[in-house]
């Protein structure tokens, strides 16, 4: 027998990245809420699980609750999840590092996100990303030493047709250019009152989190200034209402409620639910390379062809 050459053993790192933040147990996170802080909190929650049928359901706003209290996830904010829905800190970890809403590191007052996605980065997106690096000299996931700004990709947040957009605390900055990017994070420093394009008032970041926990906005503000769609958005049906254009209409089945398709007229033998079940029954899974449906007169459907 000819001995094997000996070759050396293949390593692969598994988990995280070096550079990413998988522990919510950060320098100076906390890990548990001043008494005061914490019966806030569980008024609060009460309000917020009585919404659902089943408390677990109430984790998601529940994350940002906590997160409108911290600023980001912290070992007394999954404490304190787990506590009122009765999970496991495994349960409620597993659901918070699953979306990236969820903040595993300290966020700035103002979340800026610039859209990447494929429109917004042809459209001007990458320049903008790139101008404010610069300008803030900071890069992706980032917050300024001030604590202000958090920078950030984002993904599509659907208004392509003000591309490109950018986001602060999840409120619109259409057709936002490298100089509008530049003047907006400047007035959010220095503490000057901005308006968003269209929307809601903005808000700092830990007061959205609370409304996206369910406590709406009172603020008169905030209400008035909401608006529809607008000129880029129904530019389209405009068009299509002044040409007198419509979708084809598709025919309905009134039996089945399913648009009509036509068939092959193939006799289909009535045979019953227990005849159909013994065709399956204890019968292996088809290999990786079984054709489906199963050729007929192959070692597929018929053992007795093998060699043939």
């Amino acid at each position: 027998m000819t001995a094997q050459p000996h070759s050396e053993p293949v390593l692969i790192q598994l988990g995280a990245r070096p550079d990413e933040a998988v522990q919510l147990a950060g320098p100076g996170a906390r890990t548990s809420y001043p008494a005061e802080v914490l019966t806030r909190l569980r008024a609060d929650a009460e309000t917020v699980v009585a919404r659902y049928p089943q408390a677990r359901s109430a984790l998601l706003p529940l994350l940002h609750l906590v997160q409108s209290e911290d600023g980001y996830l912290t070992p007394a904010g999954i404490e304190f999840c787990s506590d009122v829905l009765e999970l496991t800190g495994a349960e409620v970890t597993a659901v918070a590092t699953f979306y990236s809403m969820y903040r595993r590191e300290p966020t700035g007052t103002y979340r800026v996100g610039v859209c990447t996605n494929t429109l917004c980065a042809v459209m001007g997106g990458d320049a903008i990303m790139d101008t404010l690096r610069d300008h803030l000299d900071i890069d992706h996931g980032q917050t300024t030493a001030d604590g202000t700004i958090t920078l950030e990709h984002i993904e599509c947040n659907a208004a392509c047709d003000y591309a490109p957009v950018m986001m602060v605390n999840w409120e619109f900055f259409d057709n936002s250019t490298p100089s509008s990017a530049r003047d907006l994070v400047d007035a959010l420093r220095s503490g000057a009152q901005v308006t968003p394009t269209r929307g809601a008032a903005l808000c700092t970041f830990r007061e959205t989190e609370r409304i996206l926990a369910g406590f709406p906005d009172d603020s008169r503000e905030s209400v008035e200034s909401s608006s529809g769609a607008g000129e880029a958005t129904l530019a389209g049906l405009r068009y299509a209402r002044e040409h007198a254009m419509s979708a084809p209409e598709v025919a309905s089945n009134p039996d089945d409620g399913h648009p009509d398709v036509e068939t092959p007229d193939v006799e289909t033998p009535d045979v019953g639910a227990e005849a159909i079940a013994d065709t399956v029954r204890d019968k292996p899974a088809p290999a990786p390379s079984a054709t489906v449906p199963p050729q007929p007169n192959t070692t597929e459907t018929d053992p007795s062809t093998k060699g043939e």
